[in-house]
């Protein structure tokens, strides 16, 4: 068995919180990331899934040591990132890249679609400018789009072909590893599976392996051979892709499925509706994080917090009644 591609290990990231009540100036730290463990096989994709503010997009950041960790490792190819200085990751980021979720901010405006695309080649000194030229009338005409449009800006493009840019931009330097940031969360729906069917074609040709970060269920288990579920800073359950979708264990992800809209009527489930609002990151609960919406908490859930455990070949829980 080859040896994963990315490792993290209790990865952990706070942000110190400062504001002013009262005249006041009042503390905290915000826990996005409080103690993450997986890893990531060459040539897999690897879902991670969780509601708004469980801390995905966080983790991809701190992957790529855009945040650097509180504590914790990011072993890519065996090597820890968060040990590194700034000049030491500069050809590590070659191999490490990110698609970001919204394709109308992730774009300069003032630069022209070629310009976008070629600016990796630029940084890394990549060929000279004709070679850089051709290499992205290449890259384009992988994502989809006419080698014609290489002059043209991201206001005459629609949010499926600004996505196909940025897709060209992350794959440029021939990536190990691409952060696909909620790539397709601010586009229809049609044009969603073209993107999701456009990525798996990438990954196929060019042996790409993704970190697939999204909060639909239904999009991460339509890509990815294994899911992560994240909650309020931690991996609370993972496994292979029909593991999680077929036998969901912790309540948590039985929830998130049962929210995924069947279009046969007679597979509709019953749904799950949890009680309460998400607690703070800044003041999380004691114990389970999830016992305070739990349908199946018991007294010990608010006191233990429950280690993430193998329950069945691959398939780990972190639940005391899984």
């Amino acid at each position: 068995m080859p040896e994963p591609l990315l490792t993290l290990e209790h990865l952990t990231k706070y942000f110190p919180l400062e504001h002013s009540m009262g005249g006041r100036h009042q503390g905290g730290t915000v826990r996005a990331l409080d103690g993450v463990s997986f890893s990531v096989e060459p040539g897999e994709t690897f879902g991670l899934v969780g509601e708004s503010g469980c801390g995905k997009s966080t983790l991809g950041l701190t992957v790529l040591q855009l945040y650097r960790p509180t504590a914790g490792k990011v072993l890519f190819e065996g090597q820890n990132l968060a040990g590194l200085t700034e000049q030491q990751l500069k050809p590590v980021r070659k191999k490490l890249q990110m698609i970001f979720q919204d394709p109308y901010a992730s774009l300069d405006p003032r630069m022209t679609v070629g310009g976008i695309v070629q600016e990796p080649l630029d940084i890394h000194r990549i060929g000279d400018r004709e070679e850089r030229r051709a290499r992205v009338r290449e890259l384009l005409g992988l994502v989809g789009l006419n080698e014609n449009h290489i002059d043209r800006y991201p206001h005459e493009f629609s949010g499926g072909q600004r996505q196909r840019i940025g897709i060209a931009r992350a794959i440029a330097l021939n990536p190990r590893l691409v952060i696909c940031d909620e790539p397709v969360s601010a586009l229809d729906v049609s044009i969603q599976v073209q993107v999701l069917n456009l990525l798996r074609d990438l990954q196929q040709n060019f042996k790409l392996t993704y970190l697939f970060i999204a909060h639909n269920l239904a999009v991460v288990a339509h890509i990815s051979d294994r899911i992560g579920v994240m909650y309020l800073g931690k991996l609370i359950e993972t496994g292979p892709t029909a593991a999680i979708t077929d036998h969901p264990r912790h309540p948590y992800t039985q929830s998130l499925l049962s929210a995924v809209p069947e279009i046969d009527r007679r597979r509709q489930k019953k749904r799950i509706q949890l009680t309460g609002d998400v607690p703070s990151p800044v003041t999380p609960p004691s114990g389970c994080r999830f016992h305070p919406r739990c349908p199946i908490a018991k007294p010990n859930c608010t006191e233990q917090e429950p280690p993430l455990e193998q329950k069945e070949s691959g398939h780990w829980v972190a639940c005391h009644y899984a």
